[in-house]
């Protein structure tokens, strides 16, 4: 564990679930700060936000070393928001493609229940808008076993990211 990414203030996962990254023995997730993140920029993504999910899953990765699931597993979330960033605001289903190739072989390793996101249904709608792009339209990242939108507080999160 990195103290640089401990928070005692985050949220243990909704029972009963334990995803991946959760230590139920300690009562702590193993990286407070990436699941801060991850929910912050889930629900962003699912609000239609995804330059502003972007941002969330990016400030987060750099804690992280090259080569390690969390490292993998934000980056490849950072290429899912970016590329629906370019079908959804530039109409560019190439940009949406190339992302998604390299985002699927960054969350190739990653857990399917990494932080309490469904990374088996992120897999499964890469693959498939890479032939369809439009798989992605109104698509919403389960989190939790949910679909959250954002609030004030996620906005407000993201804001702090940029000061």
């Amino acid at each position: 564990m990195d103290d640089h990414t401990t928070d005692p203030t985050v949220d243990p996962p909704p029972e009963p679930t334990t995803p991946s990254g959760w230590r139920p023995t300690e009562g702590r997730w193993e990286h407070a700060t990436l699941r801060t993140a991850t929910v912050h920029g889930v629900r962003l993504f699912n609000d239609g936000a995804y330059h502003e999910s972007h941002d969330c899953f990016e400030v987060e990765w750099y804690n992280y070393g090259r080569g390690s699931p969390e490292s993998a597993f934000l980056h490849g979330m950072v290429q899912v928001a970016a590329g629906v960033h370019k079908r959804v605001d530039f109409d560019d289903d190439g940009g949406l493609r190339s992302l998604f190739r390299t985002a699927g072989q960054y969350l190739e390793g990653v857990p399917p229940d990494y932080y309490g996101v469904d990374v088996l249904e992120v897999r499964t709608v890469l693959e498939t808008a890479l032939e369809a792009p439009s798989q992605v339209d109104g698509w919403q990242i389960p989190l939790d076993g949910d679909r959250p939108t954002a609030g004030p507080a996620d906005y407000e999160y993201v804001e702090t990211l940029e000061e």
